[in-house]
């Protein structure tokens, strides 16, 4: 494994993190609507979650879905119905003033976790993607490279978006728009999770 491999490893995984879904709707509205800490929390989990989809592509583990395909189908039904309940109380809430009480870290930390742990087509995702950019016959060494590198992408990464995000005219902004903004991010997540259960 060269250094060429991580750079094609990293973009990819940059233009993952960056493009619309559930992982960043999350993030981005525990961020403005509770602030930095709490965005932090929440990247934290998403990034674990992640790096574990990663770790078990590293292991093989996609392919006992692909072996047993109703365990897959089980989870990937349970992970688009945790979405569209997301969806559903995110649009419930939506004209409701943000709580004077912060959202515990460990609660961020959780959902975040969550988000990302229902949806079972990241491993397949990351599997193909180890598959496409990697040589064959990976080292322990380098397996533990690829997990430690992919885990302070994930932080780093959304950690900066979180800072970018959490400055008083964002959250102003976000406070102006809420009813809004919250709509759309329940719409998104919404069909995101019924495209999930309803793909093949």
């Amino acid at each position: 494994m060269g250094w060429e491999h991580l750079v094609a490893f990293n973009l990819t995984l940059l233009a993952a993190i960056l493009s619309p879904g559930p992982a960043m709707l999350y993030f981005v509205r525990q961020t403005l609507s509770q602030g930095r800490r709490t965005g932090i929390y929440a990247v934290l989990g998403l990034g674990s979650m992640a790096v574990c989809w990663t770790i078990t592509a590293l292991l093989g583990l996609d392919a006992v879905f692909r072996l047993f395909p109703w365990a897959y189908a089980i989870f990937k039904a349970a992970g688009a119905l945790y979405l569209i309940y997301i969806a559903c109380k995110t649009w419930r809430a939506a004209r409701d003033p943000l709580g004077e009480m912060p959202v515990p870290p460990a609660r961020a930390f959780l959902g975040g976790v969550l988000v990302n742990l229902a949806n079972p087509k990241s491993i397949l995702f990351a599997a193909a993607l180890l598959v496409v950019i990697f040589p064959p016959g990976l080292t322990l060494a380098d397996k533990a490279v690829i997990v430690l590198n992919h885990l302070m992408v994930e932080w780093l990464v959304g950690g900066g978006l979180v800072l970018l995000l959490s400055t008083g005219r964002a959250r102003q902004g976000y406070l102006r728009a809420k009813p809004t903004l919250d709509r759309i991010a329940a719409g998104i997540m919404g069909l995101l999770g019924l495209r999930l259960l309803l793909s093949r």
